[in-house]
């Protein structure tokens, strides 16, 4: 039997080396698209709250959701969901980070905001708490039932959006979540756009119960902080302050009567008022336990009080969200309702009175 012929070597020692095709000149009519590094981090664009819509077409209008801010960063090595503060959150929303991979392998920076749904569809503040455990030693849990209403796309595949106008990124974020087999009943969801007059929409939205409307200028790049490029007008003012103190409550020792809340004025905090309503038993529970541990120790209360009740005052360390009808003509909240607590870490901005 005759042995198999040896193969030849691809590469002869004398031949001469391969070489590379010459690089034919660039079209000069057609632009070079350079590929821009995925920024590491965004800081968010900010609506500035007005008392009614502006007018013109220029704007586009969604419903204003009831929840935390989110980034969620699609990235070869992985998903990262960065709070507002830039602080990573992927661990704690897994519904939103599996539902993101779904969306891969293009990489892109989406953002949105995190929201529970109530029972009638409807954004909650309150459940969107009760799934973090925000309110005391269940800090850290999964919101596993959250969903991100996405509202901007900042990055895509290799190009930095945030010079792009609203308009466009708005369309290709349409296309990205659009897209054929992207599921928009999953945990990343498009944030319609509303139709119609903003005082009609604002009108109907409010009496749905819901937050309120937030418009975002077309024709605008995609600018950090609140630059006016984004408005909002709510239903009910709802604004975070700080718990600086609780008032005991005569008939439930392991709770309280009224949580005493504080402004920002200048760089001193300032007391608002007090609230007594919006709290459920086991959350009041939560509180106490908590503010026990934050009692303060000098003498004098962290700030100017000349109310009568007898007050327990705790460092200005807790962050509540407390919704309200208007202030008094001596600069307290007017029918205040607690919503929950604020985490440091969604970087939330405490009222400032100035």
């Amino acid at each position: 039997m005759k042995k198999p012929p040896r193969s030849k070597p691809l590469l002869r020692d004398a031949e001469a080396p391969i070489r590379s095709r010459p690089r034919g000149k660039r079209n000069p009519a057609q632009p070079q698209l350079l590929f821009d590094p995925m920024p590491e981090r965004v800081e968010p664009a900010l609506a500035e709250l007005k008392s009614r819509p502006p007018k013109g077409n220029e704007w586009n209008w969604e419903l204003k959701l009831d929840g935390y801010r989110l980034a969620v960063h699609i990235e070869p090595q992985g998903i990262r969901i960065l709070t507002r503060g830039g602080h990573d959150w992927t661990h704690r929303f897994p519904a939103i980070e599996q539902a993101a991979r779904a969306l891969g392998p293009a990489t892109m920076i989406i953002d949105g905001e995190a929201v529970v749904l109530d029972a009638e569809g409807r954004p909650d503040f309150g459940l969107l708490q009760q799934s973090l455990g925000a309110s005391g030693r269940q800090a850290g849990n999964r919101a596993s039932d959250a969903v991100l209403y996405a509202f901007d796309l900042v990055y895509l595949d290799g190009h930095d959006l945030r010079g792009v106008e609203y308009r466009s990124r708005r369309h290709l974020l349409e296309d990205t979540l659009n897209a054929p087999g992207n599921d928009q009943v999953g945990a990343i969801r498009l944030s319609e756009t509303l139709d119609g007059e903003p005082a009609v929409l604002l009108e109907h939205v409010c009496r749905l119960g819901l937050e309120g409307i937030v418009g975002k200028h077309l024709d605008r790049p995609y600018r950090s902080g609140r630059t006016g490029d984004w408005v909002k007008v709510k239903c009910i003012q709802s604004e975070a302050f700080f718990i600086v103190g609780y008032e005991k409550s005569a008939n439930f020792a392991a709770g309280f009567a009224s949580l005493v809340l504080a402004a920002y004025r200048g760089d001193d905090l300032v007391h608002v008022g007090s609230v007594g309503t919006g709290f459920k038993e086991t959350e009041i529970i939560r509180l106490r336990k908590v503010m026990d541990t934050l009692r303060w120790k000098r003498k004098l209360p962290p700030l100017p009080y000349s109310g009568g009740a007898d007050i327990v005052w705790v460092e200005p360390t807790l962050i509540a969200e407390i919704e309200f009808r208007a202030w008094t003509s001596d600069g307290k909240l007017r029918h205040p309702s607690y919503k929950g607590l604020r985490e440091h870490q969604d970087n939330a901005d405490v009222f400032r009175l100035d």
